[in-house]
Formats: C-alpha cells, structure tokens, sequence
C-alpha cells in the first residue's frame, strides 16, 4: 500500500515539474527559458541576496547591542502592559515578539524551550506563540529594507497592519485550539521547581568584561548571527523568487524572448487580472504584478522583497503597495515553511493546519489594516 501512495507522489510530482517546465520552455523558448533562470539567480544572488546579508550583518549587530545594554528588557516593560487585552497573551510574551523583530520566527521557539518563560502560559496561549513570533519575524529587516527603496513613514503603517494581523492570527489560533482541547484553557504550559529555577539562574550568570571588549563582543556575534540569516535567505530568494519572477514579468522591451534576467511569461498577472478587483478593494493594489508578493512571502520574505526593486523600476509600486507588502511580508514572514518546524518542536505537530489557516487569514488582515490607515492618511 505504501508503495502505491509513494508511486502515486512521485507521477503527481513529476507530472507538475514537467508541467511547469514545459509550459515555460514553450512560451520562451528552451534555451531562452534556461539563460533567463541562470541570469536572473545571478543577478538576484549578486545585488539581492548580498544587500539583504548587509542589512541583516547590520541588523543582528544592532540587536545584538539593544540586548546586551538591556533595551530590549526596558522596550518589553514599556510592551507588557499591551500584551493581555491585545494578544490574550501574558506580558512575558512582548519579550518573544522583539526577539523575533529583530531576528526572525525561530527566535521565538528558543525561548519558548525556557521552562521559566513557558511557565507563565496556558497551554492554549503557549501553542499560539507559533503564530503570534511569526507575525513579527525579521520586521526590521523588512522595514529598513523598505526605506532603503526610498520610503520612510510608509513601512511604518506596514508595522501597525502587522501587529493588526497579528492580532487575528493569535487570537483565531487560540480559538482553534481551545474548541479542540477545551481542556488546555487551565491547562499550565510548563511546572518549574524552585531548585530547577535556582540552577537555570546560575547557568545565565555571565561574567562581562570591560565596556570595550563588551560592546565588541555583541557587535561581532551579532553581525555572525545576521551572517547566518543572510545565509539562510539565499535559497528561498534564488529558487522561489526565480520562478516568481518567470511566472511574473513578460518578454524583453521589444516584445521577444532574449534570455535575459528578469524576463517571464506574466501568468501570475494574467490570473491576478481575473480578479484584480478583489486586491484593489482589500490591499489598493493598482496593478496586478504586485499579486506576486504576498504570494512569495508565504513561502519566504526574503524573496519577496527581492522583487521589490523590479516593481519599483517597472512604476508598478506606490506608497500604499509599499505600506500594504509590508504588513503582509512581516505577519506571513514565509511561515509555511516555518510552522510545521516551529509546532513540531513545540509538540503539537497535529495543529498546523490550524495554525497555517489562522495565519493566512492574518496575513491578509494585515494587509487589508495597513490599505485602510493609508486611505485614513490621504484624507489630510
């Protein structure tokens, strides 16, 4: 039986690579179609990937500083007090949701493996830091790359379309999960002992050195850790993006095939098109590439903000697309990728169904929240 079903995967899975390969080598071109892939990883892998890399060596060594001088502690003081009447969630939680802002989802399940931060949720509440880490993972590297294009207060509204979608997300998934396990509403997530607490805290104890070597310290790890994100951007952006883009943009200015970087079958725009008053009503997406990035973002941010430049040189992106991709890239932040992972490590790998919908639907509300305040600011 087992080996019909993996036959049976195997047809379907090589029927759709051929079919897709196909479908490009014909409306391309073979050799057209297999130059433009090589030449747009290229291009994507020398002025994409390495700028990302910079921002995220600069970023994780900013970070690395605001926690090693305890900014972080104080902005998690400053958050606690939101945390219960927006996310139902503990004031604890606020110190997930700056970690993984500025590195990326995973961060979150790092410390949810402290007995002494799960300690203070519900098991329902501790299952929903899936999607509450998620919605905000590399939200400062997708914002400073958004004002590096050029726009500075609009990857702000992006910021509050997150924390909107974020919102729905967590809360869906709690709802998700106590109709499941009505159980889990009382349920702690985790029991720590004080002789476990005492010996978890004599572990934590570091020795600093001086002020110098300190601050030196932080910077470099942190820059190795922002070497480690650029590093893990590189395939999502090379692979998924490539094929975006084939799917995306059209022939060359003359209207023909060339084999060059960036060329496509526009297929996503064409379907887009079809329904293209949906986006405009919920995002204000006044053209139908744009369709493209949130479909990249749920498999990986980083390669949808590398077809940000494209658009922005093809006149298809405004204010408002600039706005809107960020609220969606920040609260998808390629979690389907990610969720499976970050819920098998929690043990509750049967949930991702229920965790991927209710993040869909927050990604979307985030978008659909960051359209809205920007139509609030035009009006003055």
């Amino acid at each position: 039986m087992a080996k019909k079903s993996n036959l049976k995967s195997s047809l379907i899975c090589l029927a759709v690579v051929l079919g897709i390969f196909v479908y490009l080598a014909v409306v391309m071109g073979t050799a057209n179609m297999l130059n433009t892939m090589m030449h747009t990883a290229h291009d994507l892998l020398l002025n994409t990937c390495f700028y990302l890399m910079a921002i995220c060596v600069l970023m994780g060594a900013l970070g690395r500083i605001l926690i090693e001088y305890g900014v972080v502690d104080l902005l998690e003081k400053l958050l606690r007090p939101f945390m219960k009447p927006l996310f139902n969630l503990p004031g604890v939680a606020s110190l997930g949701a700056i970690m993984t802002f500025l590195s990326d989802n995973p961060a979150i399940i790092s410390l949810a493996k402290d007995k002494r931060f799960a300690g203070y949720f519900r098991k329902y509440q501790f299952i929903s830091l899936t999607n509450f880490g998620t919605a905000f993972g590399m939200g400062l590297i997708v914002i400073i790359f958004m004002m590096g294009q050029g726009f500075y207060w609009q990857p702000l509204v992006g910021l509050f379309g997150a924390v909107c979608g974020c919102i729905v997300s967590t809360r869906l998934m709690q709802h998700f999960i106590l109709k499941k396990y009505p159980s889990f509403k009382d349920e702690m997530a985790a029991v720590i002992n004080k002789e476990e607490m005492n010996r978890q805290d004599k572990e934590a104890e570091v020795k600093h050195e001086g002020g110098f070597i300190r601050c030196l310290n932080a910077i470099l790890d942190g820059g190795k850790s922002g070497v480690d994100v650029g590093l893990s951007i590189i395939p999502g952006v090379l692979v998924i993006s490539t094929f975006v883009m084939l799917l995306t943009f059209g022939p060359s200015a003359g209207g023909a095939y060339t084999g060059a970087a960036y060329e496509g079958t526009e297929l996503l725009p064409w379907a887009a098109g079809k329904i293209n008053f949906l986006f405009d009503w919920l995002f204000g997406f006044k053209d139908p590439h744009l369709v493209a990035f949130p479909i990249t973002a749920l498999g990986a941010v980083g390669a949808a903000l590398s077809l940000v430049p494209n658009f922005l040189s093809q006149g298809w992106v405004d204010g408002n697309a600039i706005a809107v991709c960020t609220a969606i890239g920040m609260c998808w932040s390629g979690f389907l990728s990610t969720h499976t992972a970050m819920l098998d490590s929690l043990g509750y790998r049967q949930l991702t169904p229920k965790a991927i919908l209710a993040h869909t639907i927050g990604g979307a509300a985030a978008g659909v929240s960051a359209h809205l305040l920007m139509l609030v600011i035009s009006l003055f």
